[in-house]
């Protein structure tokens, strides 16, 4: 089976139209329809509790789980290359 992703539009009698030229021989097709969402549905409303700075990291380990939660995540310019290095500089006075 292939899939073709189309663009299309409902008309107002609720027919399906598809925009786009479709370069496929006559056959009969299986439709599978969702709709686009092109901006944000603003009509939610705002949670009761604030979100929380860092997002929870989760660990099967439950003696972990406590530890992970006050950690901080590495900060994107981190090197662990350089980190190791400068361990090792320091333990073996370097």
């Amino acid at each position: 089976m292939q899939a073709y992703k189309l663009k299309g539009k409902i008309d107002p009698s609720g027919n399906l139209l598809i925009t786009e030229p479709v370069n496929l021989p006559p056959v009969n097709v299986e439709i599978i329809v969702w709709t686009a969402t092109d901006t944000l549905d603003n009509t939610t409303s705002p949670t009761s509790e604030p979100a929380p700075e860092t997002p929870r990291r989760r660990t099967k380990i439950k003696a972990l789980q406590n530890w992970f939660e006050k950690t901080q995540p590495a900060p994107p310019d981190f090197d662990p290359d350089q980190a190791k290095w400068e361990y090792l500089k320091e333990k073996h006075n370097l």
